[in-house]
């Protein structure tokens, strides 16, 4: 079994996953909602009007919410891999948006997004890249869907997201957290797939928690299970989770267990062409920035 085979996403484990996460998905999903904010600031600086956008992986749809409030004129696609995810996007719409502009929800995965080339202007994901087994594919489809000229802006989990609980699984001898892709290997995906100038950073979040148990309910909470092909099947015994609380102990810091969260920033345009860009087509470079903060 190689590495690939390892860290393989099961998808139907990740539908599961978010499908039974649904109803407490808000609650806990602090980090989500500082991260849209934050995607959101960014448009400010991005002259668009937007007739369409497609909201990949939406979640509870606060993000086509706060989208449709931003480009009131906007008809916005939610696009989810689970059901109940979608149900509550649906839900979650205020009395107007429903009667006047509702969103359109759609079951489908990224890597296969089952829309017409060249139909939306706004491509948007908040930290849902990761659950992608090929971001190749990925990329190439939120591509192939984008006018020419349209902008795609996501978020993502970076291979730093959940540092400490990794280490502490890792000495427990078992798997716990996926791996995470790295922002230059995101930066080369994107060119592949025919975006220029794109540009990403990274900014560190850190969430406290008491005990290691509130680190993994609040990670059950928002869907983020291990869902990699790898793992060890069922549920992890006693003996494995007191393991893990003990090895968790050395990164507590004035009496709270910190959660290191990783996040990439990224967006990138599709060029006038609908042909995929070459490397030497005179496109600005890949740009990097690094940041920091926590929470």
């Amino acid at each position: 079994m190689n590495m690939h085979d390892i860290y393989y996403l099961d998808k139907v484990r990740v539908r599961r996953s978010f499908n039974r996460a649904a109803a407490d998905y808000d609650a806990a999903a602090v980090l989500q909602k500082q991260v849209r904010e934050e995607m959101l600031s960014r448009l400010d600086l991005v002259k668009l009007k937007p007739k369409t956008i497609l909201d990949a992986g939406c979640g509870t749809g606060h993000g086509g919410i706060r989208l449709t409030k931003k480009y009131k004129a906007a008809q916005i696609i939610a696009l989810d891999v689970a059901p109940a995810m979608l149900q509550l996007a649906v839900a979650n719409q205020g009395f107007m948006q429903r009667y006047l502009k509702p969103i359109s929800p759609i079951c489908a995965d990224i890597e296969q997004l089952p829309l017409v080339d060249a139909s939306i202007e706004l491509a948007w994901s908040n930290l849902a890249i990761q659950w992608c087994n090929d971001l190749d594919t990925a990329f190439s489809e939120l591509n192939r869907v984008l006018k020419p000229e349209g902008l795609l802006m996501f978020s993502t989990f970076g291979p730093d997201t959940l540092r400490e609980l990794r280490l502490a699984s890792e000495q427990a001898h078992q798997t716990s957290v996926s791996r995470f892709i790295d922002m230059h290997d995101l930066g080369d995906a994107l060119v592949r797939a025919g975006f220029s100038a794109p540009v990403l950073d990274v900014e560190r979040y850190t969430l406290t928690y008491d005990t290691v148990m509130e680190v993994m309910r609040d990670l059950k909470a928002i869907g983020a299970h291990n869902a990699t092909e790898g793992r060890t099947r069922g549920l992890q015994g006693r003996g494995f989770l007191q393991k893990l609380a003990k090895n968790y102990e050395q990164f507590r810091v004035e009496n709270k267990l910190p959660a290191t969260f990783e996040v990439v920033f990224g967006h990138a345009w599709k060029g006038k062409s609908r042909d995929k860009i070459k490397m030497d087509d005179g496109y600005a470079p890949i740009h990097f920035v690094a940041k920091s903060q926590a929470t």
